[in-house]
């Protein structure tokens, strides 16, 4: 398969060619054939599944994997400053902006070991090898886990307001005790509407721009309430710290002020149990400094790589 770096994919499927003066027997026609076939519709519904949507004339992949409730389009303002340096990949995941809906398994995404093979898959598919992973909210944790089952596919990490786990513990300080979050997860369930507008601009923060929590919460009512919910179930259930110390890539954590998803102290938490991995703390506030403050998380990333 050969893709278009240049521009949104586009992607040729190729395979082994047949000498034009040979002439294979039948069997051997018949297989090629099939094998053809096989790979083509593989590599397509892939691409196609997650929506991918690939630019830019560098060597190395930048992969932008976006959080609960939104899709691609949040990555707007920061994908494109890498496109001179990077071949940069945007999509969605199952059940977001334009994937695949068909593709949505509850089984498969009860947990985020089934978007990180989505992840994988894609990879896979257009031949990352040490590529860059860019990964806001709970993406972080789903490229985390991709990184330890392919740790040759990714080179270095970026996460970007990320939680091990969101609940506390025993000597864990998450953000939210277990009733709080249930409260939440009921509130989804009640009223996907209602609490998407109440949810987002608490999240986006930046209370002077209402535009932002405007957009986060169109973002979240477009999402299909039943995928919402169990997205958000998988999400805020999640417990990954026994993954961290497992990860080798190159980890950069991207901390904002006052986020009331994911703390400094939250943060802080991924940075000490990813082995030689750094933070990088911004000015900008909230959960989404991919929206509201593009510039500042463009010049983290861009220190890191």
């Amino acid at each position: 398969m050969a893709c278009n770096a240049g521009s949104d994919v586009i992607c040729e499927f190729t395979s082994p060619s047949i000498e034009d003066n040979v002439i294979a027997p039948r069997a051997s026609r018949q297989r090629w054939i099939a094998t053809r076939l096989y790979w083509s519709d593989m590599s397509s519904s892939v691409l196609q599944r997650n929506n991918v949507r690939q630019a830019g004339a560098g060597t190395t992949s930048m992969v932008f994997s976006h959080g609960f409730g939104c899709d691609q389009n949040m990555w707007r303002f920061v994908a494109p400053a890498f496109k001179a340096d990077f071949k940069t990949v945007l999509f969605d995941h199952v059940g977001a902006g334009t994937s695949d809906i068909t593709a949505y398994d509850p089984a498969k995404y009860s947990n985020l070991g089934g978007y990180a093979d989505d992840l994988i898959e894609i990879g896979l598919e257009l031949g990352w090898k040490e590529a860059v992973f860019v990964g806001h909210s709970v993406s972080a944790m789903i490229g985390v886990l991709a990184s330890i089952r392919q740790p040759e596919m990714f080179g270095k990490l970026v996460l970007i307001g990320p939680s091990a786990r969101y609940i506390d513990d025993d000597g864990y300080h998450g953000g939210f005790t277990s009733a709080q979050i249930n409260e939440l997860l009921e509130g989804l369930d009640d009223n996907h509407m209602g609490w998407s507008a109440a949810m987002a601009p608490a999240i986006i923060g930046n209370p002077d721009r209402p535009e932002l929590g405007e957009e986060l919460t169109n973002s979240f009512c477009r999402t299909d309430p039943a995928i919402a919910l169990q997205f958000a179930r998988t999400t805020f259930l999640s417990d990954n710290r026994a993954d961290l110390p497992k990860v080798r890539a190159k980890t950069l954590v991207v901390q904002c002020s006052d986020d009331i998803i994911a703390s400094d102290v939250v943060g802080e938490y991924v940075r000490d149990h990813i082995p030689g991995s750094s933070i990088t703390y911004l000015k900008a506030s909230g959960h989404c400094p991919n929206l509201s403050a593009p510039a500042e998380t463009i010049a983290a990333i861009r220190a890191f790589v």
